[in-house]
């Protein structure tokens, strides 16, 4: 497995984390991807008039960089999604820096899961926080798949 950290290899209190500066390209790919046009995200005129009084990136924009942790650093290649809790905090303008952190809470052996803190931040400032739940590779359970296949 390449870049990538096996059950073994995760410890409770471990961190990576991953920033991005929100572009205007970034927020209309993604209405572009989901099918989100909320005006809130992409029309000026509209957002002006909102509490926020400007435009600002779809929440789940920022909160799709967690999977970028969880896919290629912590855990890595192999990690499979089970679940993920999220709460809103602040919102993210364009041209504004997202850092998201990912955590490792508590292990799982029995099953090779793992549950980890998730926070993406700006400037320090939580703009959201959950939990996410995953499935990790296991290295017993890849040398038990090879010498089933022998």
């Amino acid at each position: 497995m390449s870049d990538g950290l096996f059950f073994e290899d995760l410890t409770v209190g471990q961190k990576a984390s991953f920033g991005k500066t929100i572009t205007e390209a970034d927020i209309v790919l993604f209405a572009a991807v989901t099918g989100d046009t909320n005006p809130m995200h992409l029309n000026e005129e509209y957002a002006k008039t909102s509490i926020f009084k400007e435009r600002i990136a779809h929440g789940m924009l920022a909160a799709g960089l967690i999977t970028k942790v969880l896919g290629t650093q912590l855990p890595g290649p192999g990690t499979i999604y089970m679940s993920q809790s999220l709460k809103f905090r602040a919102p993210v303008r364009i041209g504004e820096t997202v850092t998201a952190t990912v955590e490792v809470m508590a292990l799982h052996p029995e099953k090779h899961r793992a549950t980890l803190r998730t926070v993406c931040t700006v400037k320090g400032e939580p703009v959201l926080e959950g939990e996410a739940f995953v499935s990790v590779p296991s290295r017993a359970a890849l040398a038990a798949q090879r010498d089933a296949a022998e």
